[in-house]
């Protein structure tokens, strides 16, 4: 199966079946964009140690502020799917090393 990439233009995997990211407005934004991005790397769309684009580029992406996105990046952060390394970048974590994994 062909992995994809992040890249400028948001994608969606049809084999994954991760919806396009839309607004609820009755839901927090910040949380929203969290829960997709989460649903990307669950469906495999993002694989453990991809480096993640800039949360700049990720902000455009999503057409949200820079702030929402770092709030985004926190809740992830807090969840185990993602690791911030100073001067490295944002990386997925792998899979078996998710907090709740089994392996």
């Amino acid at each position: 199966m062909e992995r994809l990439c992040w890249s400028r233009d948001l994608y969606v995997d049809a084999m994954a079946g991760v919806p396009p990211f839309s607004v609820d407005p009755l839901r927090l934004i910040y949380v929203q964009v969290a829960e997709h991005i989460a649903a990307r790397i669950e469906a495999g769309e993002l694989v453990g140690g991809q480096r993640m684009i800039p949360e700049r580029d990720i902000a455009i992406e999503y057409g949200v502020a820079y702030n929402t996105v770092r709030k985004s990046m926190e809740l992830l952060r807090e969840r185990g799917l993602i690791v911030t390394m100073h001067g490295r970048g944002t990386y997925v974590v792998p899979e078996d090393q998710r907090p709740g994994s089994t392996s």
